[in-house]
């Protein structure tokens, strides 16, 4: 499988990357930070407001990683590059917990998704 090209960058007014917009013929493609779809087949002004609107927030809420039979881990991001997405597990702000990175691809693979209702408790053992 061949990555596309993530597109132009679009920075939000601190300078901070929060997606790209590639060319979709006459037309433009927003992309978000994880390499999701944000907007397609759109003009230029709408592609960046599809993600100023998106942003980057979303980075910093529990996710969860389907890894095998067992239940899905709960994770944080903790790094998002066109060549990688790190990941560590969550251990809920404890300083002395050992810090557990895991590597994935990028854009985000379908078993790295956001927490939702019916995921395991991570606060029952």
């Amino acid at each position: 499988m061949t990555i596309p090209e993530p597109g132009i960058e679009h920075r939000r007014d601190d300078g901070e990357l929060v997606g790209w917009i590639r060319p979709e013929g006459d037309r433009w493609t927003a992309v978000d930070i994880l390499g999701r779809v944000v907007a397609t087949s759109v003009g230029w002004l709408e592609a960046e407001e599809a993600l100023e609107e998106r942003g980057l927030a979303f980075l910093a809420d529990p996710w969860m990683l389907d890894d095998g039979p067992d239940r899905p881990l709960r994770v944080r991001i903790v790094e998002v590059t066109p060549a990688r997405i790190r990941v560590k597990l969550e251990d809920f702000g404890d300083a002395g917990a050992p810090l557990q990175l895991l590597e994935l691809p990028w854009p985000i693979p379908g078993r790295l998704r956001a927490a939702r209702p019916g995921d395991p408790d991570p606060y029952t053992l």
